[in-house]
């Protein structure tokens, strides 16, 4: 006889239902296997301790019963084994202490668990190493993973004493350091995954009577343990990856990578009891830091951006039309056919439709290249693409923006599509509300900013006008969220959210280029403010700095004007051209500052100001016009909630998660901090650091959060 026991979903649990059908024991659970870990008494979550107890009391009769001889863990939930603890029950812990009942428990489940005197094979990772045989599905969906470092904290059922031991330090320090998904076929080769099977068919049945033959024969997983046991001896891989990983890669300004090794460094020196009790007391340290607090704020603020808040639209889109094929017209389409999409990409000439149609072709058959795809499926997916024109449900024009040329597309479009068609316009600068201008039916047409390149970009910012209709933007909402993106919806204005952000804080280059961009790395930004605007590119950066100057006036200057357009007059346009503030060649990675824009700087002579320009003044200078302009965006109503707004600077702008996003910053650093450096760099510099009404307000109450 064999147990099968079946976990659920994610989204609520109740007490195990046992029953006893054709001689097996079903223990179906409708809730997480994670939440077992929640067992501590003390935060009152009533049903905690009847959850555990009984999933104890399932296995105890299991390991008693003299006709079972093994146990088969599943899932009942499609598509999902375990992905994780819910990091809601951290929040209601008020000390390091109350955490570390979290992990403990679950490594005492766990260890009784690994100790079974009966065979327990797990489809499916703190919870999959300990079993005796692991079995995975085939498909490009399986993944493994150790996700806890995105969230501050680190794995703390175990993972970081099994782990290493089963697949090697350095194999191990890959996936808990950067929280990276091992696919099926690589978790086999690792020793991760004992046996790939095709299917596990129909609702919870497994390929039964193999599995059952697996257990009975007693198949001994075929793992290499000397290779294990070499690398996991291997210590100087800690030295190394605190230096690539800790010190130059995350710039020191996240814990957690440290923690780990040290853990792991621990338990391999000092045995698993060392280890095992290091685990839970970092575990325990780490939950309650401001990095932890602000990446978990993130992980549910991307959730919530995941969902369509405007409600079911009233038509499936079934068919996609793009008109402009250049660069972010073709990413725009595939990321619509990589998802299923019937897409139409269209452009003024052949040439550059096929040039369009090669880049989605040449995005695919780089997922070839890295085992992404097979080839059959690269096909397959292409041709959803064709290069017809037809529209059917929704246009999005990724057309140049030039206001007139948007408005000629539009009435061209609306000539010939259905009146249920909804026209969403790809644009950073123009207001929606001036392109729905010429249209016949304004409530139809919607704004949308992607990022580039927008097959590999998380984030649009969606942007509606006072006109666009509710299933307008439901529409265009479902349309991007089977695209695979993070959704902000953005009111209409100018530069709408992430580009009226952003501009101020690219204005402060009154410091050499070299430091600029050390100091805004240091800060945990992935790029420096110089080579910003080198990758946006030099002419899009002079524009967006008129129109929003002439829309914002003293409350966007900074720095001097004239920089951008001597840089444009002299083809300095950035990357794009080979030369910007550096020079760019496409075989050479490093990047060499342009001697030749010495005699502009110097010609423009702006020299900072003594009293506000250490290092310190610089990196608040960029941190705090970002967060000011962010806060009075929520101020005139740009965006609803800081949720949205931080999701939209971290992954539209990539600002630095830690030590907080605009709010999240603003509510660990504080508003009085925060508008008393304005004030200081208001009396050297003028009006664009005046404080916002809505930050001065915080600063007057101290005990009022954005996030409360």
């Amino acid at each position: 006889m064999v147990a099968y026991w079946a976990i659920g979903s994610l989204s609520h649990f109740s007490a195990f239902r046992i029953l006893r059908s054709q001689g097996y024991i079903c223990c179906n659970f409708t809730g997480s296997f994670a939440l077992l870990t929640r067992t501590h008494i003390n935060y009152g979550v009533k049903g905690d301790v009847v959850l555990h107890s009984e999933f104890m009391e399932v296995m105890n009769e299991i390991w008693a019963s003299d006709q079972i001889r093994s146990a088969i863990l599943i899932s009942s939930k499609p598509g999902c084994f375990i992905v994780g603890a819910d990091i809601n029950m951290l929040a209601t812990c008020k000390t390091p202490q109350e955490v570390t009942q979290i992990p403990q428990e679950a490594q005492r489940t766990f260890e009784k668990l690994e100790k079974s005197t009966k065979p327990v094979v797990m489809l499916s990772v703190d919870p999959a190493i300990l079993c005796q045989y692991r079995i995975a599905t085939k498909d490009r969906k399986t993944v493994f993973g150790a996700p806890e470092v995105l969230l501050g904290i680190l794995p703390g059922a175990g993972g970081t004493q099994r782990l290493p031991k089963m697949v090697g330090v350095p194999a191990a320090f890959d996936m808990m350091l950067a929280g990276r998904n091992i696919r099926a076929d690589r978790a086999r080769k690792m020793g991760l995954v004992d046996q790939l099977v095709e299917s596990l068919g129909p609702g919870l049945k497994l390929p039964e009577e193999w599995t059952i033959k697996y257990l009975e024969e007693k198949i001994s997983p075929q793992r290499d343990k000397g290779l294990v046991e070499k690398l996991t001896g291997y210590a100087m891989t800690i030295p190394f990856v605190r230096q690539q990983i800790y010190k130059k890669r995350t710039k020191g300004l996240y814990p957690t990578p440290l923690k780990i090794t040290d853990v792991v460094k621990t338990g391999i020196e000092q045995g698993s009891d060392a280890g095992y009790l290091s685990e839970f007391q970092k575990f325990g340290e780490l939950a309650m830091t401001k990095e932890s607090k602000a990446l978990m704020g993130l992980y549910q603020g991307q959730v919530l951006c995941k969902k369509n808040t405007s409600g079911a639209p009233q038509k499936d889109v079934k068919h996609l039309a793009i008109p402009g094929a250049g660069m972010m017209g073709a990413g725009i389409a595939q990321v619509s056919v990589d998802k299923g999409r019937k897409t139409i990409l269209k452009d003024a000439t052949l040439t550059g439709l096929g040039r369009g149609q090669q880049q989605v072709f040449k995005g695919l058959n780089d997922k070839v290249k890295n085992k992404a795809l097979t080839s059959f499926e690269r096909d397959s997916i292409f041709s959803n693409l064709t290069g017809k024109l037809d529209y059917q449900d929704m246009v999005m024009d990724a057309v140049f923006e030039d206001l007139s040329f948007k408005h000629r597309v539009l009435k061209e479009v609306e000539a010939v599509i259905p009146d249920h068609c909804v026209f969403a316009s790809n644009t950073s600068p123009l207001p929606i509300s001036e392109i729905a201008a010429v249209s016949k039916r304004p409530e139809k047409v919607i704004g949308r900013h992607y990022f580039s390149p927008a097959d590999k970009t998380q984030l649009l910012e969606m942007i509606t006008t006072e006109k666009t209709s509710k299933d307008t933007s439901a529409s265009a909402v479902a349309v991007s969220l089977k695209q695979g993106k993070v959704i902000i919806v953005v009111k209409d204005g100018p530069g709408f959210y992430t580009t009226r952000c952003l501009a101020p804080m690219m204005s402060e280059e009154r410091v050499d280029l070299k430091k600029l961009d050390s100091l805004t790395t240091s800060l945990g930004f992935p790029v420096g403010a110089a080579t910003l605007v080198d990758e946006v590119g030099v002419d899009v950066a002079k524009h967006v700095a008129e129109d929003l100057g002439k829309a914002f006036g003293e409350q966007f200057g900074g720095g001097n004007p004239e920089l951008l357009t001597q840089m444009v007059s002299k083809g300095f346009l950035g990357r794009k051209s080979g030369k910007g503030f550096s020079i760019y060649q496409e075989s050479v990675k490093s990047k060499n500052l342009n001697s030749d824009m010495d005699s502009i700087l110097a010609s423009l002579k702006m020299p900072p100001k003594s009293e506000v320009s250490s290092d310190e003044d610089i990196q608040f200078r960029l941190v705090t016009r970002f967060v000011n302009e962010a806060v009075t965006c929520l101020q005139e109503g740009i965006l609803a909630t800081p949720t949205e707004q931080d999701i939209g600077a971290i992954f539209g702008l990539s600002f630095p998660p830690c030590p907080g996003e605009p709010f999240c910053f603003a509510d660990l650093y504080e508003a009085q901090k925060i508008v008393d450096r304005l004030k200081k760099y208001e009396a050297a510099y003028g009006k664009k650091f005046t404080p916002s009404q809505l930050l001065a307000d915080h600063a007057n109450s101290p005990n009022k959060k954005f996030y409360q």
